[in-house]
């Protein structure tokens, strides 16, 4: 049995007008927001589709069909917290979470610290297990040209009863 597992997570969505911006369960204040089934949050999405992939267990259109009225509009955030609950459930917790939004705007970097407590708090796991950054694309590719925003993750994850 494998003591340490890693999974990498990748989404990206349409910037729309009319719907809230919502990065890692926080609101951004911008002029356009995220086009979606759910809330369209990039980063926890990503999140959400690397831990699935660790224990290859698929992703979270799998689980959470955008078909599915009962996800429309939901809040990730407890997504995430059933994805979670799924990893407990397979004898397994986090290591550590490392991500990056693509987004030429807003400008990101104030808003991190709460999308980073928000996201540990919600995953329970301690603040240092958490990183999340952001990058612009210097105005390439569709995030340059503010068509929509992306986001990568990975993260690690460990047998409960293992020290790491």
């Amino acid at each position: 049995m494998r003591r340490i597992r890693v999974g990498i997570g990748y989404d990206v969505h349409a910037l729309v007008e009319g719907r809230a911006l919502i990065l890692g369960g926080i609101e951004i204040p911008f002029e356009r927001g995220l086009l979606g089934h759910s809330d369209a949050d990039v980063l926890t999405h990503a999140v959400m589709d690397a831990l699935l992939g660790a224990l290859a267990l698929g992703d979270i259109g799998k689980h959470f069909p955008d078909v599915d009225e009962r996800f429309r509009g939901i809040t990730s955030l407890i997504l995430l917290k059933n994805v979670i609950n799924l990893i407990y459930e397979k004898g397994y917790k986090l290591g550590n979470l490392d991500c990056i939004i693509v987004a030429q705007r807003p400008k990101l970097a104030r808003f991190i610290p709460a999308m980073q407590d928000k996201l540990a708090e919600v995953m329970n796991v301690k603040l240092d297990q958490i990183s999340v950054k952001a990058t612009t694309t210097e105005h390439l590719g569709f995030e340059g040209r503010e068509e929509g925003i992306s986001a990568q993750a990975i993260v690690s994850l460990v047998k409960i009863e293992e020290e790491y």
